[in-house]
């Protein structure tokens, strides 16, 4: 299913982003019907079938705070969805199977196998009409802008031409992030605010502001997630604030010593290695007792820890030099000399290369972990300050130049090869917007390709491996992306066999689980049931339910355009007639153009309204009628793609 998601995304961008529909669409949530009686309380065995010499067997199991809660599964509470795939024949687990899943609320009867294989067939066509509840087949794109809020993207949307799924509102803007491995928590800093947002990204809504201390910047999750360092720049207490990320609460604030912070924890989650850039020291601490249990007097702009190695590697940007902390008796193991303006340390999948990019002096140092030997010295152009990897290459931003510099990790150690593209129209550093120590490339789940944020062309490049450019690039309506990374809900494979993410029934009820694999092909659907969480209002929060109409229509600049949509009583689901004050507002996305307008009542609750725009663009469509409570913001918009009249149909308009 990961080849199938790639070939969609790479038909997106060579279209234009207006022929593909979309893998993840969401639906406004009905009031849920109460569960059946005949629920159990406790969770069910697994559910296993035999298909063509493949055995499947799945379950679903509620989480609460990540781990395994005995009972029941409840609406809009998280659970772990496991599949384990494996061959009968052989009896051994089938490695790298990638499976697609869907789950639908069940309307009647149970899916036979045809009307199972049907479902999953339009799935795959991403319609409008056949939309699933949950698609664990998405991720999503988030920008860490320079105004204070965060873009969520779909890549695979091609309705309306917007891929804007939301934005996440902050109280300040962001400077660094990080997400959980489960992918269902984002933290981000926020320095002017001294605060660590906190994103639940089932939701994409802020559900925390954590106080910790002055000017919180740099973040780093310990590998067991139980803590989340936050380097505080400022004040008497600059060091690091400890968030426990269960509770959401800081544990301590430990003061460190003056200057920037960076940290780094063990592979065993004893120590945290925190630098200390103008105090010139790194401190050690003993993450179970959360106090200090050291320092090392040398030069440290930035830190990473080696599982593979058992050492912490410290730049030194002054000093040029790379110092290899001993991780077991904290004591220097060697220095590995470079040029002064060394940058932080990266390293390639399996941890034996290390990467450390110099933008003083325009070069990336490969050195060996296994001997802490410098292997290249690599000149690559101007400004190279972050890496980032595939499992086939090495990507360098240069924030001085236009081009990615790729490097193929199989050739480290003999004749590098090298290659490069155009990362967008203009540097980054010539953006107005200052950088941030986030990254700005990450790779995608196909695992053959990229993104990269160019802050200066306020776009996202999607760039595949063995291509001379990117395919195709994603607005982010003219914000400037300091930073990207990638939300993936998607199925994980934990271990061989078994594919693993948690997700959220998001209503009482019962659930077909679309179950597909390639080959052999394989369809099925699993069963889950939820019961009705009683701490959600089900009451109606609204009066009045919006349905939009021909949205498939054409969109022309200077034609008119006959805006159709149904109104509906939330209460009794009938067609709500004879409302006079039911008004339009169409702007012309991100703002820029604005109208304000009241529908005409046609009859059995459908109104009307004739719009005409004036330009190109994306225009969002929100209705409103204050007799009955409701403003723009409390029903769904439209979404609609403007061309010149001489331009393509208009996509399918998207109800967000």
């Amino acid at each position: 299913m990961s080849r199938s998601r790639h070939l969609l995304l790479a038909a997106t961008l060579l279209c234009g982003f207006s022929c593909a529909g979309s893998l993840r669409a969401q639906r406004p949530r009905a009031t849920p019907t109460p569960a059946p009686n005949s629920i159990k309380r406790s969770t069910p065995d697994p559910q296993r079938i035999v298909v063509q010499g493949v055995e499947v067997e799945f379950t679903i199991e509620p989480l609460a705070t990540g781990k395994i809660q005995p009972g029941e599964l409840i609406e809009e509470q998280d659970a772990r969805l496991r599949f384990r795939v494996g061959d009968t024949k052989t009896r051994t687990p089938w490695a790298g199977a990638k499976p697609a899943v869907w789950l639908t609320r069940r309307e009647g009867a149970a899916a036979d196998p045809k009307r199972c294989k049907e479902k999953i067939e339009s799935f795959l066509q991403g319609t409008l009409r056949a939309r699933p509840d949950v698609d664990l087949n998405a991720y999503y794109l988030l920008a860490l802008n320079q105004e204070a809020n965060i873009s969520v993207i779909d890549p695979l949307l091609g309705f309306g031409g917007s891929k804007l799924v939301t934005l996440v509102f902050l109280r300040s803007p962001g400077e660094d992030w990080v997400l959980t491995a489960d992918q269902a928590r984002l933290f981000v800093s926020m320095p002017a605010v001294n605060q660590v947002a906190v994103v639940d990204t089932t939701t994409w809504k802020v559900i925390a502001n954590i106080d910790t201390g002055a000017k919180p910047v740099a973040l780093a999750l310990q590998p067991d997630q139980k803590y989340l360092w936050v380097g505080t720049d400022e004040g008497p207490e600059s060091g690091v604030a400890v968030l426990d990320t269960s509770t959401l609460k800081v544990a301590a604030r430990l003061a460190t010593g003056a200057g920037h912070h960076e940290v780094a924890v063990s592979d065993d989650n004893r120590f945290a290695y925190v630098t200390n850039r103008i105090a010139g020291t790194v401190t050690v601490i003993n993450v179970q007792k959360l106090s200090k249990a050291g320092e090392v007097k040398v030069g440290a702009s930035a830190v990473t820890y080696s599982p593979l190695s058992k050492a912490a590697y410290i730049s030194d940007e002054a000093g040029g030099q790379i110092i290899v902390l001993d991780g077991r008796t904290r004591q220097i193991r060697t220095r590995i000399a470079v040029q002064p303006g060394v940058g932080r340390v990266r390293f390639a999948p399996g941890g034996r290369y290390g990467f450390a990019p110099n933008p003083a002096a325009a070069t990336v140092y490969i050195f060996d972990t296994a001997t802490n030997r410098l292997l290249h010295t690599v000149p690559v152009g101007k400004g190279p300050d972050q890496i980032a990897f595939t499992e086939g290459f090495a990507y360098v931003r240069l924030a001085g130049a236009v081009e990615v510099t790729v490097i193929r990790l199989s050739t480290i150690g003999k004749e590098l090869h090298i290659v490069t593209f155009p990362g967008g129209q203009n540097p980054s550093a010539e953006s107005r917007t200052p950088l941030s120590v986030a990254n700005a490339i990450v790779p995608t789940p196909e695992g053959n390709s990229v993104i990269v944020a160019n802050t200066s062309d306020q776009q996202l490049y999607y760039y595949t491996e063995g291509m001379a450019a990117p395919m195709g690039n994603f607005q982010n309506y003219r914000r400037d992306p300091r930073a990207v990374l990638v939300a993936d809900r998607s199925l994980r494979e934990i271990r061989s066999g078994v594919y693993e993410t948690v997700a959220r029934l998001p209503g009482a009820g019962t659930y077909d689980v679309a179950f597909l694999l390639d080959a052999p092909r394989v369809t099925h659907c699993f069963e889950a049931t939820a019961s009705v969480n009683p701490a959600i209002n089900h009451k109606p929060e609204v009066a009045v339910r919006v349905e939009y109409l021909d949205r498939d229509k054409r969109l022309r600049i200077g034609t008119d355009y006959k805006l159709r949509f149904r109104l509906f009583d939330t209460t009794t689901n009938q067609p709500k007639i004879g409302l006079t004050d039911v008004r339009v507002l169409t702007f012309l996305a991100p703002g820029v153009w604005q109208k304000r307008d009241f529908a005409r009542d046609v009859g059995g609750g459908l109104y009307e309204l004739i719009i005409n725009v004036p330009r190109p663009g994306v225009y969002m469509i929100f209705v409103e009628s204050r007799s009955q409570g409701v403003t723009f913001q409390q029903l769904p918009s439209m979404t609609l793609q403007a061309a010149q009249d001489d331009g393509p149909t208009a996509k399918p308009g998207k109800t967000q």
